[in-house]
């Protein structure tokens, strides 16, 4: 069986006890994804409000937001982020309301000084893209 990452949280990097902050919640977002990773860490999922440090991050964006929007919140997630902890953009599919081109939040990730991953299956209407900081190993 083709395991996703909303089937197999331990493929977003996060781990026990680690605390993940979710960035521009809305109630579009998948929650089976935010109950897996709860599951998986054993805690409950911060939001951008959270004012210490976090293990991992996790940014709902969808079309029509604002790309340089997109930038700043990436800059905002990462400054908060501990050592080099996972940092996602979670976008809907190809297809589906709100469904962001790649390229998109590849020009946003690079404005704000990461690369992106390819684009993978998260759920079934949602896709993740892995974010690191230039010069922290290679993009996935």
């Amino acid at each position: 069986m083709n395991q996703t990452a909303s089937n197999k949280a331990e493929e977003f990097g996060f781990h026990a006890g680690d605390i993940v902050q979710e960035w521009l919640w809305d109630d579009d977002v998948d929650d089976s994804i935010r109950e897996k990773i709860e599951n998986l860490t054993g805690e409950e999922l911060v939001d951008e409000d959270y004012d210490g440090a976090v293990d991992g991050v996790i940014i709902w964006w969808r079309d029509g937001d604002d790309e340089d929007g997109l930038s700043d919140t990436i800059v905002d997630a990462y400054a908060v982020l501990g050592q080099d902890g996972p940092l996602w953009v979670l976008t809907p599919k190809p297809g589906r309301e709100g469904a962001a081109s790649s390229t998109t939040i590849q020009s946003a990730a690079k404005t704000a000084g990461m690369n992106a991953s390819t684009p993978f299956t998260v759920s079934a209407d949602w896709n993740g893209i892995h974010l690191r900081a230039f010069g922290k190993g290679r993009a996935d």
